[in-house]
C-alpha cells in the first residue's frame, strides 16, 4: 500500500522530444510487478516482512511522480492468488500491512486527487480488509488525478475464469446472444473493464516472467524486466523507462510503411 512521499521527480511529461524534433508519446498506463521485497530484506539480515514494509513506502514515491511523467493510470501487483502458498506468518503480516496502510493513507491519497481501485477476488480476504478497501474506493471515487489500481488476491487466469462465468450467466439468461460474443465482449466482464490496457509493464528484481498478471490486458503491452529490487526502485528509474518506451516502435501487428 502506498505511503505518500515528499520526493518529486523532474517532469518528463507524457511526451518526450527527440534530437530531430520528433515528439514521442510516453506510457499513459504503467503496470508494475513489484518483486524483490523479500530478497532485499534478507540481504540486510532482516525478515521478509521488513522488505514488504520498505516496498510499501516505495509505492508512495512512484504514485506521487506519475503526474509529472504523464502517467494517468498506475496498476500495481500487491498480492497474487498464488501468494497464498507462502508461510502463514508472511501472509498474516502482509494482510496486516494492507489494513494498516489503507487506514493510514486514505486521507492523504484522497487529498492528492488519487483515484484508488482494487482488482482481484475479495472472497478469500478477511471482512475488515474488504471493508477498508471499499472505504478507500468510496473516499477517492470522485478524484480525477492518478488512477491507482491495486491488484490484491489477483491472478490473470482467475480473473478470466470469473469473467467467463459472468458472461456465461448473461448468455444463459438471454441478456447476451452467443453470436454476439467476440474479443470485444469479454473485456467488459474483466475486473479492469473501466481501465485502458497497460502500455508498459515493468517487473523488478531480475525475473523475466509475467507471473499471471494482466494476461488478457497486456497482449500488446511493452515489457521492461529490470534487475532493481522493488524497495530500491526510484522515480528517476521510472522516468528513464518511460523515456525508453517513447523510443519503441509499436505497430500492434501491422507493418511499418
Amino acid at each position: 500500500m502506498p505511503r505518500v512521499s515528499k520526493n518529486r521527480v523532474s517532469s518528463a511529461g507524457s511526451e518526450q522530444g527527440t534530437s530531430d524534433g520528433q515528439t514521442l508519446a510516453g506510457p499513459r498506463h504503467v503496470a508494475i510487478i513489484m518483486d524483490g521485497n523479500g530478497r532485499w530484506a534478507q540481504a540486510r539480515g532482516r525478515p521478509r516482512l521488513f522488505g514488504h514494509h520498505a516496498g510499501a513506502r516505495r509505492v508512495g514515491e512512484v504514485v506521487e511522480c506519475c503526474p509529472d511523467l504523464g502517467i494517468k493510470y498506475l496498476t500495481i501487483f500487491a498480492f497474487s492468488t498464488e501468494n497464498w502458498k507462502r508461510t502463514q506468518v508472511e501472509i498474516s503480516g502482509l494482510m496486516s500491512l494492507f489494513r494498516r496502510y489503507i487506514s493510514k493513507e486514505m486521507k492523504a491519497l484522497a487529498a492528492r486527487n488519487v483515484r484508488v481501485r482494487f482488482i482481484g477476488d475479495r472472497v478469500r480476504l478477511d471482512a475488515k480488509l474488504v471493508q477498508l478497501m471499499d472505504d478507500l474506493e468510496h473516499e477517492t471515487a470522485q478524484n480525477e488525478g492518478t488512477h491507482l489500481t491495486i491488484a490484491l488476491n489477483y491472478g490473470g487466469r482467475d480473473e478470466v475464469a470469473r469473467a467467463t462465468k459472468r458472461l456465461a450467466a448473461d448468455v444463459a439468461s438471454g441478456r447476451l446472444l452467443p453470436k454476439d460474443v467476440d474479443e470485444e465482449t469479454l473485456p467488459r466482464y474483466l475486473d479492469t473493464h473501466v481501465l485502458p490496457d497497460p502500455d508498459l509493464v515493468i517487473r523488478t528484481s531480475g525475473e523475466a516472467r509475467i507471473s499471471n498478471f494482466l494476461l488478457w490486458q497486456s497482449a500488446y503491452s511493452e515489457y521492461e524486466f529490470i534487475d532493481t529490487l522493488w524497495p530500491d526502485f526510484t522515480s528517476e528509474e521510472l522516468a528513464r523507462l518511460c523515456q525508453r518506451f517513447g523510443n519503441r516502435d509499436r505497430r500492434f501487428g501491422a507493418v511499418k510503411t
